[in-house]
């Protein structure tokens, strides 16, 4: 396929794809834009929908950004092109996060579009399973697949022993008790509890409270004036043991969030390929003194970009989407 017969239908499902990617309480903080000169496909940050205060410095925005891009690369591939990314093209552009251009494949790697053609179907498959999970472990072939998925799109990917697991949950525990003392954040946060709307999470989608107290997934809600916590979703006996995956980059710069991005989409869809459900614990990385707790105190150099619960359970509620219509920016 050339990049000439590029035509509406297939710009709405490279978009559709892109759109499908996980971002930080599903707020979908990106825009896209085709300048059809160059047949090139650009993601742009959507600022209106940044964290003012649980994501200041944009980490997360760019971690985001770059699993929309790795989506963007599988569609793009699998419908006949070479994806050529761009981090960052023009410094006077800020807001420009990555461009996707639509190149003719070589002839030697037709048919192939670099391994990535089989995860195009699972891109709508792959959903955040805040649910239980089993006991179960996850096979080493499927670890390691995970593995080098995070290696070829430049970060490392390690798994916790129950030590380092237990560590990084306290952490995450800690950087929960703190939200829940920070007006601005915990405001911040309710905001994106929605029930219409393509923006946000819905609650049947926030998953149970763990009974016991063990892993502190995220509590969107946090305590009432009076005491009470707006928390009303049943309590249920979570992995005694969970399987904690670390996501780390050599360097700490906006390139390597969007890099984590990809590693990260990556990874989850892949999981998604092998039933292995996945959620994010990504709390502790939102207060700079843990995240830096987190990167000097890990076994493996790198700056950790993301904390991915892993294992086998429920699929887990889908979360609402923009249409590629109103995604995509028309004006240039």
């Amino acid at each position: 396929m050339q990049p000439a017969m590029l035509d509406a239908a297939i710009l709405e499902k490279l978009i559709s794809a892109a759109v499908a990617a996980p971002s930080i309480h599903n707020t979908q903080p990106w825009r896209y834009r085709l300048n059809p000169d160059t047949v090139t496909l650009e993601v742009r940050a959507a600022p209106e929908r940044a964290l003012r205060y649980t994501d200041p410095m944009g980490r997360a925005l760019s971690v985001s950004a770059g699993a929309a891009v790795f989506n963007l690369r599988v569609a793009v591939a699998h419908f006949g092109w070479d994806p050529v990314v761009q981090l960052l093209p023009y410094r006077s552009q800020p807001d420009l996060l990555a461009t996707v251009r639509l190149a003719a494949a070589p002839a030697d790697r037709t048919g192939r579009h670099d391994g990535h053609d089989d995860l195009y179907d699972v891109i709508w498959r792959r959903h955040s399973s805040r649910s239980p999970y089993s006991a179960r472990r996850l096979p080493a072939r499927v670890l390691c697949d995970l593995t080098e998925a995070a290696r070829a799109n430049g970060a490392t990917l390690w798994l916790a022993d129950p030590q380092e697991t237990a560590w990084l949950l306290r952490l995450t525990a800690e950087a929960e008790r703190r939200v829940s003392g920070d007006p601005r954040r915990l405001a911040e946060s309710r905001t994106w509890i929605r029930d219409t709307g393509p923006y946000g999470i819905p609650p049947d989608a926030l998953g149970p409270r763990d009974a016991t107290g063990r892993l502190p997934m995220r509590d969107y809600l946090g305590p009432q004036p009076d005491g009470r916590w707006g928390d009303d979703r049943p309590a249920a006996p979570f992995e005694p043991h969970p399987t904690i995956a670390v996501l780390t980059t050599a360097q700490d710069r906006r390139t390597d969030w969007l890099r984590a991005g990809q590693a990260l989409e990556h990874v989850l869809l892949l999981a998604t390929s092998h039933a292995v459900r996945a959620s994010l614990l990504h709390q502790a990385l939102e207060w700079s003194d843990l995240r830096w707790s987190l990167s000097d105190d890990h076994p493996a150099p790198g700056h950790v970009q993301m904390l991915i619960r892993l294992g086998y359970g429920p699929v887990g509620p889908a979360t609402p989407r923009n249409g590629a219509a109103e995604a995509l920016d028309r004006h240039r």
